[in-house]
């Protein structure tokens, strides 16, 4: 992992790239987390109803959100939703800034992927269906 010290103590990522390719589960909680901060069990629900989204089992997602984490991509939240809609044993977790320039970066990495498979036609255009 390439990492610049940064202001505050904390460590950013010099270049989001050299952490490409991410593993296709950590890549998906990081586009759930996107949309906000979450607790395990809305990460997985989230995971399985995106487009492409596969079933998550619970102990696949709390390690990827450990390495996530370790890797400083997630982080998990000391922000609590109100106390009628909190349980006390739920962590929630939240894509830190570095976690968002990755996805970003898989993101565009995967878009360049799609770019080249229609040129060779194994897509169709845009808009020309299959």
């Amino acid at each position: 992992m390439a990492y610049l010290a940064g202001m505050g103590g904390g460590a950013e990522r010099a270049e989001p790239r050299q952490e490409l390719p991410l593993r296709p589960r950590d890549y998906l909680v990081l586009v759930a987390l996107s949309a906000g901060e979450m607790h395990g069990y809305a990460l997985i629900r989230e995971i399985e109803a995106l487009p492409g989204g596969v079933r998550m089992d619970p102990a696949n997602l709390y390690r990827a959100l450990r390495r996530l984490t370790r890797e400083g991509l997630v982080v998990a939240s000391e922000k609590r939703p109100l106390r009628a809609d909190d349980d006390e044993r739920r962590r929630y977790y939240a894509l830190t800034p570095a976690g968002r320039r990755v996805a970003s970066a898989e993101a565009e990495r995967l878009l360049e992927l799609t770019r080249i498979a229609r040129r060779r036609r194994l897509l169709p255009k845009p808009g020309q269906g299959s």
